[in-house]
């Protein structure tokens, strides 16, 4: 009986579906029904109205994530970009393209 205080809102389950999948359900409630931080106004007031649909309750703005927490992207500044030195942007995307063309290599000898 220790284990289901633990539990939270998954002991209305009772004996039913087992330990560990209650806990992992509880964990991923939890995150869902909390306040998260609002991307326009940066207040903690961010709720879930519908899967994928969040809504902050200071600004009013509406907008889409994730279905059980709300991802906030992150986002770079023109600044922020001026100070990556170029050689290494160049660099990654050599290494992308090498990385590519070996996928698709790999890809044809399975093939054949």
């Amino acid at each position: 009986m220790a284990s289901e205080e633990k539990l939270g809102s998954t002991k209305r389950f009772g004996a039913r579906y087992g330990r560990t999948v209650k806990e992992r359900f509880a964990k991923i409630e939890k995150k869902h029904r909390g306040l998260h931080k609002c991307p326009y106004c940066n207040m903690k007031k961010v709720k879930r109205q519908a899967v994928g649909i969040w809504q902050c309750g200071k600004c009013s703005a509406k907008f889409a994530g994730k279905a059980y927490t709300f991802k906030r992207h992150t986002i770079i500044s023109s600044e922020e970009l001026e100070e990556i030195p170029e050689q290494e942007l160049e660099e990654k995307e050599e290494t992308e393209k090498q990385e590519e063309k070996e996928k698709k290599t790999t890809k044809k000898e399975e093939e054949s």
